[in-house]
């Protein structure tokens, strides 16, 4: 007997009156946290890391000792420089100008210079070392530059070895720089603006040069030594409006006293026999047809010969990255190892979106522990430091909201969490705990131990093709494109500069996270 089925029922389907929604990504994120907070041993890892970061840079400011040097000079924004040079002068009361021709620069015996000597014409605040001033200069690798205030540069022509004419004119603040090759058509190489400057000033001519770097690197270690050298040039067809009526020429060796040399005018004084050199005055001679032969040594320019005393800040940082690394790693690997990512996938068959959340929540959490930790470490490992002798004036007193340590703070607690994402990245590629933290250790840490011991230009390239560059963002130095100097990883200098160091880790996490995801849809659980 068969039974017939029963009618259809002619009740309407429910239908939900919410709004339609999409597949919740927010509970999504919600039980990645669940799944973070409740493995104790992860949030035990994460304390660990922030307390590492602070003891370990506690313990390296401790161990960071200087002792009184010599004088420091400050210029008005507050910048530690160097303002050493010969300087043959004429008050310049008002507006006015100084012109002059500048040939036959030369370094010490004849020897060719250095790439950064200079020799032109300037107009200074006054004779005080760190005052306002505007120079255009020749120099012999680097053409004719306008240079002002020890920090800003701006290049003129390439022209460097013939013969050059310059000048420099003063109309209220404002300065401004002309170059020629024969004294008759006149190119504009730029105008600055010198705020409260004086209505008298200081005109003429000068030469100053930096230090004789020699740099020796091996295996073993670096060695670096600085000698100082002079630099002579010569100047005709010297012209000066608006000068002092009957004011000459006069002489100068702009420089910042030594308390520690000897008086060489005392009776019976000599030269030490050992120590610092002491410092060799300039000299001036003019010829029967008027040419200036001046020579000198020094630099115009920022100082930049001390420690960085912000990067010094942050030692602990680069251990607990191995914390970090791990924390990522093990945060997708460990699903792998115990097969609950079946369950996830199942739960949220899109994969991208629980790798996206993965990131999201494990990102946050690091950034927000490690920006607790960095916030706490500056200011103890400052307060460690000035205890040690790192004192204004030479090491400025930095708060925790001035720019450049505000930016290691938040850029360092930045650096630890896209390490963080970069593991987690790495694990769902290798779906291997020890290899991907393997990988990102050789790829974070290693270079920076390889930089110590590599020659320089190759520790440089790795430091700038590694998501080691991204250490960069704890500098505090600014280092100036117009003057040479090492940048030695063993002192902290980066090649690149902080941000674009911090930006090679952000390509590394980006590419690696698409390649993660990528494998992620194509490869079986």
């Amino acid at each position: 007997m068969i039974t017939p089925s029963p009618p259809a029922s002619t009740m309407p389907p429910y239908r939900s009156q919410l709004p339609p929604t999409r597949e919740g990504f927010g509970r999504l994120l919600r039980a990645e946290w669940s799944k973070f907070w409740t493995v104790r041993v992860w949030v035990l890892v994460l304390v660990v890391a922030a307390a590492v970061t602070v003891l370990i840079s506690q313990l390296a400011a401790s161990g960071s000792v200087i002792s009184g040097g010599g004088p420091v000079t400050v210029a008005p924004d507050g910048t530690q420089v160097t303002d050493t040079f010969r300087f043959v002068h004429q008050p310049l009361a008002g507006d006015g100008s100084v012109t002059v021709r500048v040939s036959d620069l030369k370094g010490l015996g004849g020897r060719d210079p250095e790439p950064w000597a200079k020799a032109g014409v300037i107009i200074k605040a006054s004779t005080e070392v760190g005052s306002q001033y505007a120079a255009l200069t020749v120099t012999p690798d680097h053409g004719v530059r306008l240079q002002w205030n020890f920090t800003q540069d701006k290049a003129g022509s390439g022209a460097s070895g013939d013969p050059r004419w310059l000048r420099l004119t003063k109309t209220g603040s404002q300065l401004t720089g002309y170059e020629s090759a024969d004294g008759s058509h006149w190119t504009k190489v730029g105008s600055v603006t010198l705020p409260k400057l004086a209505k008298t000033t200081q005109a003429g001519l000068f030469v100053a040069t930096p230090l004789h770097n020699n740099l020796r690197r091996s295996f073993g270690g670096t060695s670096e030594t600085a000698a100082g050298t002079n630099v002579t040039a010569s100047f005709d067809h010297i012209a000066l409006s608006g000068g002092t009526k009957g004011a000459t020429w006069t002489s100068t060796d702009v420089r910042a006293p030594d308390p520690n040399a000897p008086d060489p005018s005392a009776p019976g004084a000599r030269a030490p026999e050992s120590g610092p050199a002491v410092f060799e005055p300039g000299t001036t001679r003019v010829s029967d047809s008027g040419v200036y032969t001046v020579t000198g040594r020094g630099d115009i320019a920022p100082e930049q010969t001390g420690p960085d005393v912000i990067q010094m800040s942050f030692q602990g940082v680069f251990v607990a990255v191995v914390f970090m690394v791990a924390l990522g790693a093990l945060f997708i690997t460990t699903e792998y190892k115990r097969g609950m990512i079946r369950t996830t996938f199942t739960a949220t068959p899109r994969r991208a979106r629980v790798l996206a959340a993965k990131a999201l929540v494990i990102g946050g959490v690091t950034f927000a522990v490690s920006l607790v930790a960095t916030a706490i470490t500056f200011p103890l490992a400052q307060s460690t430091m000035r205890s040690n002798g790192f004192k204004p004036p030479a090491y400025p007193d930095l708060s925790l909201l001035d720019t450049p340590a505000l930016r290691a703070v938040v850029g360092s607690a930045a650096l630890l969490s896209l390490v963080a994402v970069l593991a987690l990245a790495a694990g769902a590629i290798l779906r291997n705990s020890a290899g991907a933290i393997t990988v990102v250790v050789v790829l974070v840490i290693l270079p920076q131990i390889l930089a110590f011991a590599l020659p320089l230009q190759v520790a440089q390239w790795l430091l700038r093709l590694t998501p080691a560059a991204a250490f960069a963002i704890q500098q505090g130095v600014t280092y100036y494109p117009q003057m040479d100097h090492n940048c030695l990883p063993e002192s902290g200098c980066y090649p690149l500069a902080p941000w674009n160091g911090f930006a090679v880790l952000c390509a590394y996490v980006a590419v690696t996270l698409t390649l993660a995801a990528w494998r992620l849809r194509r490869r079986d659980v």
